[in-house]
């Protein structure tokens, strides 16, 4: 997943908060830390990833 092209969220910034990068896979979505590229990658499918975005806006 190294050599994908990571997109990160708009509301990240550099002020060291919470930085998320995303990628477009053909299966679902990657998800890491932008501060830690080279760390743990998640790989959420389509449903998933949705339910993820569904419950954080619900908070």
């Amino acid at each position: 997943m190294d050599d994908l092209n990571w997109r990160k969220a708009q509301r990240s910034n550099d002020q060291g908060g919470a930085c998320v990068e995303l990628a477009a896979l053909i299966k679902g979505v990657g998800v890491r830390d932008s501060k830690n590229p080279d760390g743990p990658k998640l790989l959420l499918t389509p449903t998933t990833f949705r339910t993820l975005l569904t419950d954080l806006k619900q908070h």
